[in-house]
């Protein structure tokens, strides 16, 4: 699915820093910029963690063509010129609601498997046993924290069963 870029903002109820292209359309979500695919229908979400802050990156991925950007704090708009910029509270709540959001426009079953140990192979059998029949949107790698699940999420798509 794509989302225009003020829907976004509206989504996660941010406040906007500036935003010259509301119609942008949103199809990847990124929080490690070293996974940069498609810069023109990329959102950023600023990550702070224990040994880095996503807003340190935000020049760079901005010069590698992306122009949308979910953070935290007000950051230097001169040469940003271009981008749409949302400022949220918590970066990783406003990644949620989206993902929340978009999960909310689906009506198909989810499978969740929980436990201390052996998510992922489960994971991968039921996918390779129900992948001969049905069209199966499984996470990449073990996806199963407060930011790879919204990450899986997000790749429902209306053909999916």
């Amino acid at each position: 699915m794509r989302y225009e870029i003020a829907t976004v903002g509206q989504i996660v109820g941010g406040q906007w820093l500036q935003c010259p292209s509301p119609d942008q359309l949103i199809t990847q979500l990124l929080v490690d910029s070293r996974q940069l695919q498609d810069p023109a229908h990329t959102l950023f979400f600023a990550l702070q963690g224990l040994r880095r802050d996503g807003h340190q990156f935000i020049s760079r991925l901005y010069e590698e063509g992306v122009r949308a950007f979910v953070v935290q704090y007000p950051v230097d708009l001169e040469p940003l010129a271009d981008a749409n910029i949302i400022v949220v509270d918590e970066v990783v709540k406003a990644l949620q609601h989206l993902v929340s959001y978009h999960r909310s426009q689906f009506r198909f079953p989810v499978v969740a498997i929980t436990g201390s140990n052996g998510k992922t192979v489960v994971k991968e059998w039921l996918y390779q046993l129900l992948s001969v029949e049905f069209q199966i949107v499984k996470s990449p790698k073990s996806y199963n924290s407060q930011i790879g699940v919204p990450l899986s999420v997000w790749q429902l798509h209306s053909q999916a069963d």
